[in-house]
C-alpha cells in the first residue's frame, strides 16, 4: 500500500511543508502524532495522510500560537515558553506579517502587542477578527490605559497581559484559555 507513491517526505521536508520547527516534527513523530513510517532507520512522513489527518483536522497535535511583537527580548521569552509548553509557534514583528499568516492558516491563540512598527494594534486586532472571528487574541501592553486598548475593549472583552511578561503569567493565560500550559517546576 505504502509503496505506490513518491509521497514520503523527510522530516526536514515535513517541517517546511507544515511550517513548524524541525525538532517539533521529530517530537510529533515520536509521539505518534504524525503519520510516519521508519525506513532504514530514518523517518518518512506520508504526505497524503498528513494532508488528510493533520492539516484538515482541527486541534490535531499541538495548538499553534501566533505572537505579534517587535521586541526581540519578548520574542525570545515567548519562543522559550511556547516551546516548553509544546505549542507550535510563529513569531512576527509587524501587523502586516501577522495578517498575512492569519490569511494562510488558522491559529489557536494570538498574543498581540499594541505598539507595532507598521500599524496600530487595534487595526491588527480587527483584521484578525475579520479573518477568524472566534480567534482568541491576548493583548500584550506596557500601557494598560492606552487609547488603543480602550478601542479594543469597546469591541468586546479581551485578555490583557501587562509587560514586563513572565513565564508564570503566560502559563496562567494559556491555561485560562483552555490549553495545557507548561508544568512549572516549583
Amino acid at each position: 500500500m505504502a509503496d505506490d507513491a513518491p509521497e514520503l517526505m523527510t522530516v526536514k521536508e515535513t517541517a517546511e511543508y507544515l511550517r513548524i520547527p524541525l525538532p517539533t516534527v521529530y517530537y510529533l513523530v515520536q509521539r505518534g502524532q504524525l503519520p510516519a513510517v521508519q525506513i532504514g532507520g530514518r523517518w518518512r512522513i506520508k504526505r497524503s495522510l498528513l494532508d488528510r489527518d493533520v492539516l484538515k483536522t482541527e486541534g490535531a497535535g499541538q495548538p499553534t500560537v501566533l505572537v505579534v511583537d517587535d521586541d526581540a527580548a519578548l520574542q525570545t521569552i515567548f519562543k522559550q515558553f511556547l516551546k516548553k509548553a509544546g505549542f507550535g509557534r510563529i513569531v512576527v514583528g509587524s501587523g502586516s506579517e501577522a495578517i498575512s499568516y492569519a490569511e494562510k492558516q488558522k491559529f489557536d491563540l494570538v498574543f498581540l502587542d499594541l505598539q507595532l512598527p507598521d500599524m496600530s494594534g487595534d487595526e491588527v486586532y480587527l483584521r484578525l477578527k475579520e479573518i477568524h472571528p472566534d480567534l482568541p487574541i491576548v493583548i500584550i501592553t506596557g500601557y494598560p490605559d492606552s487609547e488603543i486598548l480602550s478601542k479594543i475593549l469597546q469591541i468586546g472583552p479581551v485578555t490583557v497581559i501587562k509587560k514586563p511578561i513572565e513565564f508564570e503569567q503566560l502559563n496562567r493565560t494559556v491555561k485560562q484559555l483552555g490549553h495545557k500550559g507548561m508544568e512549572m517546576a516549583s
